[in-house]
């Protein structure tokens, strides 16, 4: 089963944990110096926050896949939907490891579909295969290689791939 995911930048973290542990009745399920998350059943949804460098408000959408079948079936409903996708492989963001698919609706609002695998003790991987544009992980699309639908998922910057 899909979990809804929302990433918000915040300017105070402090605040903010205690504002949404009170809304969600539940302390955040990862807690680190720069980020927050709760995984909730009720409603069922990944809700971030994160203090990385955007103006405060919504970073970004998304749905969490439980399986690597899950997130496959993201990908086709987002060619599907004849929108640009960005695959992102072994990406390491939010203190978690993850395979990624980012995309951005019609009025440019980013989301991410993502299969978590293990945690990290990063929040970004820095120097890792991915590129990204620094603030909440999400792709910098202009340098990166944008697999055709039979290629292979990369995101290398363009002359280091495909």
């Amino acid at each position: 089963m899909k979990r809804f995911h929302v990433h918000l930048t915040v300017a105070d973290l402090t605040a903010n944990v205690r504002f949404y542990s009170e809304l969600f009745a539940a302390e955040p399920t990862v807690a680190k110096p720069d980020y927050a998350k709760w995984l909730l059943d009720d409603p069922r949804v990944n809700f971030a926050i994160s203090t990385r460098g955007r103006t405060p408000g919504i970073d970004h959408l998304g749905i969490q896949a439980e399986t690597e079948g899950e997130l496959l079936e993201l990908g086709r409903r987002i060619d599907g939907a004849g929108s640009t996708r960005v695959a992102e492989a072994a990406a390491v963001c939010c203190y978690v490891k993850s395979e990624k698919v980012w995309t951005e609706d019609p009025h440019g609002i980013r989301w991410e579909t993502f299969h978590s695998q293990g945690e990290s003790t990063t929040y970004h991987a820095g120097d890792a295969a991915c590129v990204t544009d620094g603030v909440a992980c999400s792709p910098d699309a202009g340098s990166i290689a944008i697999p055709t639908q039979d290629g292979p998922a990369c995101c290398a910057p363009k002359s280091a791939c495909c």
